[in-house]
Formats: C-alpha cells, sequence, structure tokens
C-alpha cells in the first residue's frame, strides 16, 4: 500500500506562507455565539470547536536540560443534546520512564458559558470537577467535567503538559468528530533538536517557519542565575474549516486518518557534543532496540529453556513438527496479561515461572525455544491497528512483537500470546500494514502483515420446499483460516444454547435441530465446520398460488455496507475472503420453475472483487451456485466508487426471486 493511499504526507519543513493567527482567546465570548443554533458549515453537527490553540516551547535546567512543554487552548460550542459529552475532557500522560520524571498535567481557565435573560453567565470549574486516574503503571489521566453545560453553552479550557520526554512531541490534532472552526499551533524548538515533522490526513493547511533567537535563564550548581542562548526554528500552522471526521464501514482505526501534525526526534546536535542520531534508518532502530535489555538481554536468556525443549522435542525430526510441538506448548502454558509492548516487564525467566506475561515475554520465550530448537527465528515488530501506522523509522511507532520463523525455507509469523492463533494466523489487530523484522546484527526487512491466504466461508445446503412454503434442510458450514479464527475468539465461551439461539435469530427465525461442531476450541490450524438440521416458515411468499424464493434464501444480503457518496478512508477488510454458497432445492409436487435470475458474473477490472451467481433447474431440483472473492486486504479510497457499484450490483441480483407455479 503506497503512503498516498494512507493520506500521509510528509510536510515540507520549510514550506512559507504569509500567515497571520487571527486572534482568538478565551474569555471572548459573545451573545451572538450562544444564540447561533448550529453550526454554518455543517448544521447536523452536535457541537463545534470554535478554535483550538496550541503551543510548544522548550525550557531548561541544568540537572535535567530540556524538557518540552505543550500548551493547549480549546473553545467549544454545543449545538444539540448529542454534544454534551463535550463537557467531559481528559488528558492521558505517561508515567512509567525509568529515568525521566514522569508527565505532569494541569488544566485552568475551564468555564462554562450560558445566555440568561440577555446576559452571559459564567460557571466555573471547581476542584469537584476535576480529577486524576491511574490508567495502569505507564498511564494516568486528567479528567475535568465542566459545570452547568447545556444546549447552547460554549465551554472553554486550558491545559498544560509538560514532560522530559522529548523524543517524540504528543501529536497535534486538528480533526475530530464535530468540525473545527479554526486552529493554529506554533512550535518554537532550540536549534539543538531536529525534529521530522508530519502531516496526517491530507486536509490543506497553511504553515510558516524561521529561525529565531532563543534563550533560557537557568541556575547552576552554585545557585547563580545564568544564560544560556541559541537559535531557534519557529513553525507555525492553521486551518479552518476542518470537516468532521466521518464513521464509515470497514475502516480499520479512523485514527490513522484525522488530521494531525506529528513530530518525532531525528538529530541531537549539543554544543561540543558529538551528533546524536535518533532512528535516522531502521538498521539504526534495529541497533538501538537490542541494546536495550528488556528486549536483546531477554532474547539471549535460553538456559532455562534447554531441558524442556529436549523433553518436548524427543522423537521429533522435522522443523514444522518442531514448530508445531514447541507453539502449543508455549500457547498452552502462558497466559497473557492483556498488556502489549515490545519490551519485556519482569523478564522472560519469570514470565516463564510465572506462566503470565505480557505480549513480549511469551513471544521471546517463543523465539528461544524455537531457537533451540535449531529454527531461525527473529522478532516481527508491529503496530497494532488501534496503535497507527508507523510510516518512517521509528521505536515509538511500535507497541507489540511478534515472531518470524525460517521452516523449509517459508517464513511463518506466529503470536503465541493469543489462544486461538495458529501458524499465519495472527490476532486480528496485528493485521495493520508492514511489520519490521529485526535481527542482532542491526539488518532489518519489512514484513507484510495482510495474509496471503484466502479465508474461506463455505455453506452447502440440501432444502425441501413443501407446498405451503415451508422448507426443511440440512446445512454444512466450513470456515477456514481467519473465517474460522474470527468464529472462535467470538463464540469460544459462549453456550451452545446461546449460539443457537443468535444463530436462529441471524438466519431469519428458522428453528434449528440436530446440531454439532468440530474443531471449536482444537486442531486450530483446521477448518471449523458445524453441521445442522432446519425448518424455516418464512422463506417464501405465496401470491396468487405461485411460491417466490431468494435465490440464498436467508444468506441474501438487503443493504449495501456502502452508502455514502464520497469516501475519506481506505477499505479495510483485513483479509482476503471467499464466500460460497451451494444450494440443492426440491421444488415441492405440482409446481415447476416459471422463472429464475438470470446467471450474472461481475468483477473489479483487476479481479480484486469478484460475485458469481449461477443457477440451474433439471427435473424438481435447483442448483445454485454463489461466489463473493475479495482478494485484497485494503482497497485506497479513490477505489470506493467501484467497490460500492459492485455490492450494490451483487444485492440486487441476490435479490431476485425465483418464482413457482403450479403445473
Amino acid at each position: 500500500m503506497k503512503f498516498a493511499n494512507i493520506v500521509i504526507i510528509v510536510f515540507l519543513f520549510f514550506a512559507c506562507s504569509n500567515i497571520k493567527a487571527q486572534n482568538y482567546e478565551l474569555g471572548k465570548v459573545t451573545v451572538a455565539e450562544l444564540k447561533e443554533k448550529s453550526n454554518p458549515k455543517d448544521t447536523t453537527a452536535p457541537a463545534a470547536i470554535l478554535f483550538k490553540k496550541g503551543r510548544t516551547f522548550f525550557t531548561y535546567n541544568q540537572k535535567n536540560g530540556f524538557s518540552a512543554n505543550h500548551v493547549y487552548e480549546f473553545k467549544i460550542k454545543i449545538y444539540k443534546k448529542e454534544g454534551l459529552s463535550w463537557a467531559d475532557q481528559k488528558v492521558r500522560f505517561y508515567i512509567g520512564y525509568e529515568k525521566l520524571n514522569e508527565d505532569w498535567v494541569e488544566f485552568s481557565n475551564a468555564i462554562t458559558y450560558n445566555l440568561e435573560n440577555g446576559s452571559i453567565v459564567r460557571t466555573k470549574l471547581n476542584n469537584q470537577g476535576s480529577f486524576k486516574k491511574n490508567i495502569n503503571k505507564y498511564w494516568n489521566e486528567r479528567i475535568i467535567t465542566l459545570p452547568n453545560v447545556k444546549v447552547g453553552s460554549i465551554i472553554e479550557y486550558k491545559y498544560i503538559l509538560k514532560s522530559e520526554n522529548i523524543t517524540k512531541l504528543p501529536d497535534f490534532d486538528f480533526q475530530y468528530r464535530i468540525p473545527v472552526n479554526y486552529f493554529e499551533y506554533k512550535t518554537e524548538i532550540p536549534e539543538f533538536y531536529i525534529y521530522k515533522p508530519i502531516l496526517i490526513g491530507g486536509l490543506p493547511i497553511e504553515s510558516d517557519s524561521k529561525f529565531a533567537n532563543g534563550s533560557q535563564n537557568y541556575e547552576n550548581e552554585h545557585n547563580q542565575t545564568n544564560i544560556l542562548t541559541y537559535r531557534q526554528i519557529n513553525s507555525f500552522y492553521s486551518g479552518k474549516d476542518i470537516r468532521a471526521l466521518v464513521d464509515e464501514p470497514y475502516v480499520n482505526n479512523i485514527d490513522n486518518y484525522k488530521g494531525s501534525i506529528s513530530h518525532e526526534l531525528e538529530r541531537v546536535r549539543m554544543p561540543e557534543q558529538p551528533v546524536k542520531d535518533y532512528s535516522i534508518t531502521w538498521e539504526g532502530v534495529a541497533t538501538t532496540i537490542f541494546k536495550d535489555k528488556d528486549f536483546g538481554e531477554q532474547l539471549n536468556e535460553k538456559n532455562f529453556l534447554i531441558d524442556e525443549v529436549k523433553r518436548l522435542l524427543i522423537n521429533v525430526e522435522s522443523q514444522n513438527e518442531r514448530l508445531n510441538v514447541i507453539f502449543k506448548f508455549v500457547q498452552n502454558r502462558m497466559n497473557w496479561n492483556e498488556e502489549n509492548g515490545c519490551y519485556t516487564d519482569k523478564g522472560v525467566v519469570k514470565a516463564y515461572a510465572d506462566q503470565t506475561g505480557n505480549v513480549a515475554e511469551i513471544n521471546f520465550i517463543l523465539i528461544n525455544m524455537l531457537k533451540l530448537a535449531g529454527i531461525e527465528t527473529n522478532p516481527v515488530l508491529v503496530s497494532t491497528v488501534e496503535h497507527g501506522i508507523p510510516v518512517y523509522p521509528t521505536r515509538t511507532g511500535f507497541n507489540y512483537v511478534i515472531a518470524a520463523a525460517e521452516v523449509d525455507g517459508k517464513e511463518v509469523l506466529l503470536d503465541a500470546s493469543h489462544k486461538f492463533t495458529s501458524q499465519d494466523i495472527l490476532p486480528l489487530n496485528v493485521l495493520n500494514w508492514k511489520g519490521r523484522l529485526i535481527k542482532k546484527d542491526g539488518t532489518s526487512q519489512e514484513v507484510d502483515l495482510y495474509p496471503n491466504v484466502v479465508s474461506n466461508e463455505s455453506s452447502n445446503l440440501i432444502v425441501k420446499i413443501e407446498n405451503s412454503g415451508k422448507m426443511e434442510g440440512i446445512i454444512r458450514i466450513r470456515k477456514t483460516n481467519y473465517e474460522a479464527y474470527n468464529f472462535r475468539i467470538k463464540n469460544a465461551n459462549k453456550s451452545t444454547e446461546n449460539y443457537l439461539e443468535k444463530l436462529e435469530e441471524d438466519l431469519g427465525g428458522l428453528k434449528i435441530s440436530n446440531y454439532s461442531i468440530e474443531n471449536k476450541k482444537t486442531n486450530l490450524s483446521d477448518p471449523v465446520l458445524e453441521t445442522f438440521n432446519f425448518v424455516s416458515e418464512n422463506q417464501s411468499e405465496i401470491i396468487g398460488g405461485k411460491i417466490f424464493i431468494n435465490p440464498l434464501l436467508f444468506f441474501t444480503r438487503t443493504k449495501n455496507p456502502f452508502t455514502q457518496e464520497k469516501r475519506q478512508m481506505a477499505i479495510y477488510f483485513g483479509y482476503q475472503t471467499q464466500e460460497k454458497f451451494n444450494l440443492s432445492l426440491d421444488i415441492p409436487e405440482g409446481y415447476m420453475v416459471e422463472s429464475m435470475p438470470k446467471p450474472i458474473r461481475i468483477s473489479s477490472e483487476d479481479k480484486k472483487i469478484v460475485f458469481m451467481l449461477n443457477i440451474s433447474n433439471l427435473g424438481n431440483k435447483i442448483q445454485i451456485a454463489s461466489t463473493k472473492e475479495i482478494n485484497k486486504s485494503i482497497f485506497p479510497a479513490d477505489e470506493y466508487d467501484v467497490l460500492k457499484d459492485l455490492f450494490q450490483k451483487a444485492i440486487i441480483s441476490q435479490n431476485e426471486k425465483i418464482v413457482l407455479k403450479k403445473i
């Protein structure tokens, strides 16, 4: 997938334009603004950000060096009841550093404005409306709830985030689920730090950058005030009338497409010190990560596993068998503590003893055991769907690690932290464009995470139709690869009774009996097989003595998932699929076929979407075969119209009736 397809554009750092910031200030609320009933540019919006301002600047002290300060101001108008949730604001900040002091967040200037009897009434936030919440050992959250917020209110607030982490500045978002009338963002970065600015979202904004003088007062070890002077780069970004980010079907992570400005540190050039590069190349990323004690050292911790590997591999010769034995052992022994990460927390030795660990600990144990078994295996860094897409060399762009094993000349991707994964079947949120396989020698390579194998769901039906339109039959459903994996994770903990109740509802209210299933929780590389009998009273219509039937019965799709005129985001299916239906219908005695839908085959020019429906009649039987193929995991937004049209044609074809008449 090209960068253009995910609408991510590298900023020209010194792209200049003659922008002048408008005068947007907190506390300047007018009667006209409070009387406004809807957003002029988007009358459907439940609220709008009238302006968002941001400023990033650096402060210095002799002990800790430079720290980053990020100040944000918001002014928001509430138009509808659905917009009241914007009264609740929260900011997450990091506390999990080893050598750095934890981040610090403080809200201020939090005020609600209402119009009462023609006058503007201000309600300030009190201490009861602000609190801190611990998320986990790495993150805290500062939360405020603005008071007296109602439809028509305007709310304002300001917060500052202070951090000693200057490797990656927080993303400055300027697109939300509601429109943004205006935003501006200023950065004042000392010349010692070279950042790579990235614009995400492809929305038109204006920018200006220039050199300026900067200085910092600080106290030395003798409590004397000194002045540090330097040059700095001042940048200014602004935009207006930013449309709301709208949910669309088949999107992996909507945040991958929202407008934002990202900065990550490339290089540090401190006076009288050697230049320090940060993640300039992927080789640099790999080398740096392997030096970390919670990464590289843990991949050398193998001795405690030697006896276990020897025991497991007695009389196991082939590499593929060895891989399967070890993978199943680790998968069954270890339990994921629901923490992601590329680094270990308590280390592989303790995790193994506890039988519990984070993603890195479990998959590092897997890698170490596979290496002891003589199988070349390396870690693959991954950014999960919810974490976003790393489009340039970076350590912080990844939050997950899996294993890549080489077996009989073939690369196999593995994740033992989840219970229903298998060879090349990874958790769905790991299927996120590219991973980065890294080796101890500093080399690395891209790994395509989208599976090449097709996941199939095929349904075979033998159906007898009675004169009354009632249907009885037997169904056999076979799911492979990701279709099987999806089924397992959704239904593993459901009782058969609850599952069948939902299945009967989903299939139009039919009644199921003699249900059986194979490979639901075992034999994870094999297909899931379901077989059951059914009776249905409502899958046909009798009009004027004729029986009308949908060719695919209760599997008929009636709605196109793609209804929007325009598409902002890529269409994400996750993996290649093939959906097949084969039906054999017994015509009731005394009836014959009057008409049937014509066979149809439609496809995109590149055959990445294919739909086929064949119907034939011989004697008292109707044979129906339908196939839908999606042969690509993700489609760029500019192919949306083609997909929408193909899906609509397929739905129309499925809904043409078979008509039976009396002989």
